[in-house]
């Protein structure tokens, strides 16, 4: 159950702000959060429907459709979302400040406009593939322009956090099956702990199957300078102040979420009423 917590600074632009005395909700407004997470509401429903064909095929139906798009509602998001990153942010205002002057610039704009569309686009699986074959090809090639993105990722700890949440989030859900009935007595905290733990190998291989790709698309209309300056940005101290609280936040997000999701899928298997 592999979440994508979402990867530093995905999101886009709809113009500069004045850069002077920047608050987080003007970083917010920046960042697009609110368009981010109508893709997040997407990816969630889409993975609701893979959720009912693996738990109960053929037996969710418009029920299961409806609560999913419950779960998985834009404006609670967004307000678990806003708990944990504005005191993040608000608690650095130099980091504020300086993501702000970055982001407010033509290249900024630029950046994160791209990172958005990618992560739609991604939502069509023909999408992806053909993204992990150009992924394929640069590495035959030995393109220094993966070389570049892969410093990117490695620059933001985009693998480690993307994994790390990514088991946060099947361990809620597991929390929430739990809570729902689906074990009865029958697994124990320990049990619980340990199944989630051996999904790590194959939650870290879907993480490079998508990051990678995605990486790709979204930079590749990018010069090398605007990819550098980038990176540049990343490993300065605002850069990282602010996607460690972007991940801090959309891991609260996606642990909420995956524990109401694995609740409902508990009550469903038993039958019960929503």
């Amino acid at each position: 159950m592999l979440h994508r917590i979402v990867l530093s600074l995905c999101v886009a632009l709809f113009g500069a702000l004045p850069l002077s005395a920047g608050t987080v909700e003007d970083l917010s407004r920046l960042l697009r959060i609110d368009e981010m997470l109508v893709v997040m509401r997407d990816e969630g429903i889409a993975y609701g429907a893979d959720l009912e064909d693996e738990l109960f095929p053929g037996k969710g139906g418009a029920r299961w459709a409806r609560l999913v798009a419950t779960i998985y509602d834009p404006a609670g998001m967004r307000r678990q979302f806003d708990d944990v990153f504005d005191p993040q942010m608000a608690a650095h205002p130099e980091a504020l400040d300086a993501t702000l002057d970055f982001f407010g610039t033509d290249r900024g704009q630029r950046i994160v406009a791209l990172e958005l569309a990618a992560r739609r686009a991604l939502l069509d699986d023909a999408v992806e593939k053909a993204a992990q074959v150009q992924v394929d090809e640069m590495r035959r090639a030995d393109d220094p322009r993966l070389t570049l993105i892969l410093r990117f990722a490695d620059v933001n700890d985009l693998i480690e956090r993307n994994v790390e949440g990514a088991l946060n989030s099947n361990l809620a859900f597991y929390h929430g099956m739990a809570a729902g009935g689906a074990f009865g007595e029958g697994l124990s905290e320990r049990e619980i702990l340990s199944d989630v733990w051996s999904q790590e190998g194959e939650i870290r291989a879907e993480t490079q199957d998508w990051l990678y790709p995605f990486l790709t698309l979204a930079y590749q209309p990018l010069s090398d300078e605007d990819m550098r300056a980038y990176v540049a940005y990343s490993e300065s101290g605002p850069g990282q102040a602010l996607n460690a609280a972007l991940f801090a936040a959309f891991d609260a997000v996606f642990s909420s979420l995956s524990q109401n999701l694995g609740r409902a899928a508990a009550q469903m298997l038993a039958g019960e009423d929503l």
